[in-house]
């Protein structure tokens, strides 16, 4: 069962390990706050379940702990960075500025990022766009890394190369977060440590068979996590996922061609001023429409009410404000043995 623990005091305490391991105050109180974010949402395979994994990078020197970006190339609503495999919360939070302030010139904005380190939960950034009466979409994909295989085939060759967006509305944010597979490697990785099963045959043996055993993406030879729709309509994720690919890895101009052999992610970040196009006003009118039709439809007898992307994470984040973040088995324990070696207090759960 997963124990809770206070916000300030678990964000603090990330926040304490990240410096203490060598990161930059700011890089280390940015990644602490991302990383708390995604658990506050129930997004618990991209939480602080990454701050250990990412304690490793700081410590091994893959990930760089000092300085910024580097430019490579520069226009008035476009740009393409280096991330040089800096902490990727950190470097999202400095593209979603960049891209804002281009939007507020242009209407619109849009960093590209090549080399980032992993860049934690997207639905944990989409909320500081909403907030400010902004449309934001994040793509993101991990060229070191094959996991999903291509509809029809049997061989992995990209990632679940997720998609976030997030816009206002009159009446709440809209904010989803979806892989373009059916599962994400995290859940895969996590299952396959407890010795557990997916709840449904999301993956692929090697010779194509479906199962809920995740241990075939870790045997050899390996299998494959199935595309968004499955079996029988995977193309639609699979067609997804290769545009999320040209639009992180393809825009950067690195990505698989150069083989990267460690951890990483190509971003595509770009922030949409309303304003700009048919008026704040009017957008949000629009949007507040639909929601509210979607919200007020009518369901099956005993059927829960429609909800709107977004709307459990925002719940449960104020839930858990108030009685403590949760975190999974497992978690405590591994932060727990960093805290020790680097001679930081857990805290106590609530």
């Amino acid at each position: 069962m997963s124990q809770h623990y206070d916000v300030q005091k678990m964000t603090r305490f990330s926040n304490e390990l990240l410096a203490a391991a060598g990161l930059d105050d700011d890089k280390a109180r940015v990644v602490a706050e991302i990383l708390v974010a995604g658990d506050l949402m129930g997004h618990t395979t991209h939480g602080l379940q990454l701050l250990a994994p990412y304690l490793g990078e700081v410590q091994s020197g893959r990930m760089a702990v000092s300085g910024g970006p580097e430019v490579i190339s520069q226009r008035a609503a476009v740009e393409t960075w280096d991330g040089r495999y800096l902490p990727g919360p950190w470097l999202i939070i400095q593209a979603l500025e960049s891209a804002k302030e281009m939007a507020q010139i242009c209407g619109t904005g849009t960093v590209v990022i090549r080399r980032s380190n992993h860049i934690a939960c997207l639905a944990a950034y989409l909320k500081w766009a909403t907030d400010r009466d902004l449309v934001v979409v994040i793509e993101s994909s991990d060229p070191a890394t094959k996991s999903v295989a291509p509809y029809g085939g049997l061989e992995a060759t990209h990632t679940p190369n997720p998609i976030a967006v997030g816009y206002p509305t009159d009446s709440g944010p809209v904010l989803l977060d979806v892989s373009t597979s059916i599962t994400t490697n995290g859940m895969v990785g996590r299952l396959n440590k407890q010795n557990s099963r997916l709840p449904y045959p999301w993956l692929k043996d090697h010779q194509g068979h479906a199962t809920d055993d995740p241990i075939v993406l870790f045997n050899e030879p390996k299998g494959s996590i199935m595309p968004i729709g499955g079996l029988d309509h995977g193309h639609k994720g699979y067609a997804l996922g290769l545009m999320v690919e040209a639009l992180t890895s393809g825009l950067a101009g690195f990505g698989r061609v150069q083989a990267p052999n460690q951890w990483g992610a190509s971003v595509m970040v770009q922030v949409l001023d309303p304003e700009a196009f048919g008026g704040l006003e009017a957008f949000k009118r629009e949007t507040g429409a639909l929601v509210d039709a979607c919200r007020t439809n009518p369901v099956a007898e005993g059927d829960p009410s429609v909800r709107i992307p977004g709307e459990r994470g925002l719940a449960l984040h104020d839930t858990y404000m108030q009685e403590g973040v949760p975190l999974p088995d497992g978690v405590p324990e591994a932060l727990t043995e960093w805290a020790e070696r680097l001679g930081v207090s857990f805290p106590q759960a609530v």
